[in-house]
């Protein structure tokens, strides 16, 4: 089976490795000021069905502020034992360009005992920013997907994560950050991943429909000079992205997960000229012991003999060459004559760095 997904996996790739196909602009990276702000909140769930913090102490500060906001004190050293509410995390994304009264998702997490938030709801929070201010207020009930239950015996039993949940627009927008877009004099236009040669095809492309207005800054970043006004300045950046481009394509790279041995390799993987040799050692023992009776009347004692049997298997024993600048399509079919496994492939792959044969760049994760 994995020798048949490999050789799959192979014509398919060898199919794509062609010149890479046109993409448009905008799946090739995003203007500097259109992002979205981590916003991030601290508050309390109330509404649990025994499930919450009890007596911990981040719960009961959170309370005690929530009740402060109601004109309601609790006396000082006064514990709540608070069983139907837990202290929470909350997170959310504020989008580019959103404006007071928009509404956003948010994700209330557990930070505290809690055992799930199921059937809770959140407390009135504000979201902050990184600098410090109120961007978003949030508030509303949640959506668990998780469940978790447990018996007097000390059972459990866990479906996902109950301790984790969602509010669809579940927070108000207070307040937009500015990002100078229609005012700033060079607009930005940054690469998902840098390359020299794909930057400077998207600068030549911009610039056969308007002329002069793109300049490469480095490997990543296009500097536009768009005329000022946010009007104008939409019009021109969405024609912008609908431009075709011919990216580079991808550098030669070999990516091994470590952990469920998982290979990856790019087309653009070539060897220099290599021979490999892989077969591997079957050492096979069967122990087979006797049972030996004493004779009668001698007192002896009932004793096993010991019978074993050793089997050395040499499997494999091909051998492989590559021709110079073996393309990847050969490299797996060779690979598949020697009966690789995707263990041993990580094994032959590593090899062939080490000689300087496999001309890529080796990415263990």
């Amino acid at each position: 089976m994995i020798r048949k997904l490999l050789i799959a996996l192979a014509g398919v790739i060898a199919a794509i490795a062609s010149p890479a196909a046109a993409e448009r602009v905008r799946d090739l990276g995003t203007f500097q000021a259109v992002r979205s702000n981590q916003l991030t909140g601290y508050g309390i769930v109330v509404g649990l069905d025994g499930s919450g913090d009890d007596n911990f102490a981040y719960a009961t500060q959170a309370m005690r502020g929530v009740s402060s906001r109601f004109g309601l004190q609790l006396p000082p050293g006064v514990n709540p034992a608070l069983k139907n509410a837990a202290a929470v995390l909350i997170t959310a994304d504020l989008p580019a360009f959103a404006k007071p009264g928009q509404r956003i998702d948010v994700t209330v997490s557990a930070i505290g005992k809690a055992k799930s938030l199921r059937g809770g709801a959140l407390v009135l929070t504000p979201l902050y920013g990184a600098d410090g201010q109120i961007y978003a207020m949030a508030q509303g009930n949640l959506a668990v997907g998780g469940l978790g239950v447990s018996g007097q015996d000390g059972s459990k039993l866990t479906v996902n994560v109950p301790t984790v949940g969602r509010i669809p627009e579940g927070a108000s927008v207070e307040r937009g950050v500015a990002t100078g877009f229609e005012q700033t004099p060079v607009l930005r236009w940054n690469l998902y991943q840098a390359d020299f040669l794909t930057a400077s095809r998207v600068r030549d492309a911009i610039n056969n429909i308007y002329p002069g207005m793109a300049l490469v800054e480095d490997g990543v970043t296009l500097a536009l000079n768009l005329p000022a006004g946010a009007d104008i300045r939409a019009s021109i950046m969405s024609q912008i992205e609908m431009i075709d481009v011919d990216p580079a394509e991808a550098a030669a790279r070999v990516v091994v997960n470590s952990r469920t041995g998982t290979v990856v390799i790019s087309s653009a993987v070539r060897l220099a000229p290599a021979a490999i040799s892989h077969g591997s050692l079957v050492v096979r023992i069967d122990e087979d012991p006797t049972v030996v009776q004493p004779e009668p009347f001698s007192r002896g004692q009932t004793a096993l003999e010991d019978d074993s049997q050793i089997d050395v298997e040499q499997r494999g024993g091909h051998v492989a060459m590559f021709d110079p600048g073996a393309s990847l399509a050969e490299v797996v079919d060779a690979l598949n004559l020697l009966g690789a496994t995707p263990a041993d492939l990580v094994a032959i792959l590593e090899a062939l760095k080490q000689a300087g044969s496999l001309k890529a760049e080796m990415v263990v994760i």
